[in-house]
């Protein structure tokens, strides 16, 4: 499974930052962080919509896209790896994941998404997301593995 992030902002040198480090350190998978930024001051909505315009842009075209945004659809760990699991049993290699940026995602890219999760109804700064995100991809792949990792 090569698994591609697609989200608004550059990681600088940041706790965030040392999250994402480690975990995709341990991911067994390949993993390729696409970083996209309007450097404009706009309204909020246009940047949003400018915003959603980029990330979609950046994403590799075929893969499975699932959309990072507070009113997705709320699972656990152990779903978010049958997901993973399920689209490598039906021949998926490759899988995009898109997080906005402060204002979150654009409808556009919640639309074209073939799944939206929430990592719960919390609002959690965009940055913070990815070393969640990588993080849980991890976990994933460990509850796939049959490792210990996880515990319910």
């Amino acid at each position: 499974m090569r698994i591609t992030i697609v989200a608004v902002g550059r990681l600088r040198s940041d706790p965030e930052k040392s999250i994402v480090e480690h975990f995709s350190k341990r991911i067994t998978w390949p993993v390729e962080f696409r970083e996209v930024e309007i450097k404009k001051n706009l309204a909020a909505k246009a940047l949003k919509q400018q915003e959603g315009a980029l990330l979609l842009k950046n994403c590799p075209s075929g893969p499975p896209i699932v959309a990072l945004d507070e009113r997705g659809k709320e699972i656990t760990s152990r779903t978010f790896a049958k997901k993973i699991s399920d689209w490598q049993d039906d021949g998926i290699g490759d899988l995009t994941f898109v997080i906005g940026g402060a204002e979150g995602l654009d409808d556009v890219v919640k639309q074209r998404a073939t799944e939206t999760i929430s990592f719960g109804r919390l609002t959690w700064p965009h940055m913070l997301v990815r070393g969640m995100l990588v993080e849980q991809i991890y976990r994933a792949q460990q509850i796939i593995a049959g490792h210990p990792y996880h515990r319910d």
